[in-house]
Order: C-alpha cells, then sequence, then structure tokens
C-alpha cells in the first residue's frame, strides 16, 4: 500500500503527542501513590500504563492516515509496550526507563551491522527522502551510530544517578532536542555530498 500524505502538523502531533501526554500526566501525579488490585504503584508507573495505550491510539491513527507505519515506529512501540509491560509486573520504574538504552543501542548495532557489510541501513531507508552520494550516506551513518551510542550511555548514567523528574524532563525534551541538533549539523555538514538538481540531470 502506498504511504499517503498528512498534514506536517498533525503527523507530528502524532509522533510526539503520546510522550507529551506521558510527561502531563507525570507531572501531574508523580507525587501520589495508587492502589490497583491490592498492590500500590507510584505516579511515574500509572503514567506509564497510560502511555501505552495513548502511544497505540496514535500509532493507529497514523496507520490509518497514511497506510503505512516506519519500521523504527513499529520497534519503538514493541519496545514500549515490552517494558511498559515489565514495569507494571513488577512495579518497578528501572524497566521503563532502561527503555531508551536498549532502543538506542540497538539501533547503533544495526547501524553498525551494516557498516560492518559496507552498507547504510540510512540510504536504504531514507535514500528517497535525501538525495545523497553514497559517500556522504557512510559518513552519515558512522556519526548517527556513535550519537546513539552516546545518548544510550549517557541515558544509563542520567537515571542512574539522578532523580526521575530530570529523567523524565530529559526523556520528554531532552533527547528530542538533541536528536534535532545533531540532525541538523550532520545535513549541514555534509552538503558537499547532496546531489543537486545539475548533477542528478548529468
Amino acid at each position: 500500500m502506498a504511504e499517503r500524505k498528512i498534514n506536517g502538523v498533525l503527523k507530528q502531533v502524532l509522533d510526539l503527542g503520546p510522550t507529551v501526554i506521558f510527561f502531563i500526566v507525570y507531572t501531574r501525579i508523580d507525587e501520589r501513590q495508587f492502589l490497583i488490585g491490592g498492590t500500590e504503584y507510584s505516579g511515574f508507573i500509572v503514567a506509564t500504563l497510560i502511555f501505552v495505550p495513548v502511544l497505540l491510539v496514535a500509532m493507529g491513527i497514523l496507520w490509518a492516515l497514511t497506510g503505512k507505519l516506519s519500521r523504527i515506529q513499529v520497534f519503538t512501540a514493541f519496545m514500549v509496550i515490552f517494558f511498559g509491560g515489565l514495569t507494571a509486573w513488577f512495579n518497578d520504574e528501572r524497566f521503563f526507563k532502561m527503555k531508551t538504552s536498549i532502543v538506542y543501542g540497538c539501533l547503533a548495532a544495526i547501524l553498525g551491522l551494516g557498516l560492518w557489510r559496507g552498507r547504510s541501513y540510512l540510504e536504504w531507508v531514507m535514500g528517497e527522502l535525501i538525495p545523497m552520494r553514497h559517500e556522504g550516506w557512510m559518513r552519515l551513518t558512522r556519526r548517527i551510530a556513535a550519537f546513539f551510542v552516546f545518548l544510550a550511555v549517557f541515558n544509563e548514567v542520567l537515571w542512574r544517578t539522578q532523580s526521575t523528574d530530570l529523567w523524565v524532563k530529559v526523556e520528554t525534551f531532552g533527547f528530542p532536542a538533541l536528536m534535532m541538533v545533531f540532525l541538523v549539523w550532520q545535513i549541514t555538514a555534509l552538503e558537499p555530498y547532496m546531489i543537486k538538481d545539475d548533477d542528478a540531470a548529468t
């Protein structure tokens, strides 16, 4: 099924909305304890349990409107469901916090596997969106793989040494901002490798 285009603002709302809702819910109930089925849960875990179905609904709407979900979106949703379930089952917020490290670590490993095979999986996924020569894609893939490793390590240090409040803020706003700044920086730095209209014509 061909992907259908939707309004860019709506897509951003569906992509980022669940995380923002998680942040808002957490800030409202973070200091409360909830008795569910005879077990006491913290506000963080309850916010996690709310986040999972909200994410699934947002992804369902996105799939219904576009007819397609990216592999990264499906993988991220699976990890959220899996670690959200472990968080609730064991009543331990550490599972949900380490989810971020594992996601970034897996992405780095996947990109690294492609590089080891002499390929850029980024080019395979995004080549039609960003016209760039293969050498540029290889450079970008190496840098993003290294950046994912940095984010995974940073998240591990963050949640193990800092408060849950700080982790939630960094998870909601810090990581997306870092990713955006890094990608803009890289696309600008790799400008010499971009394929211009004149290059394509020749």
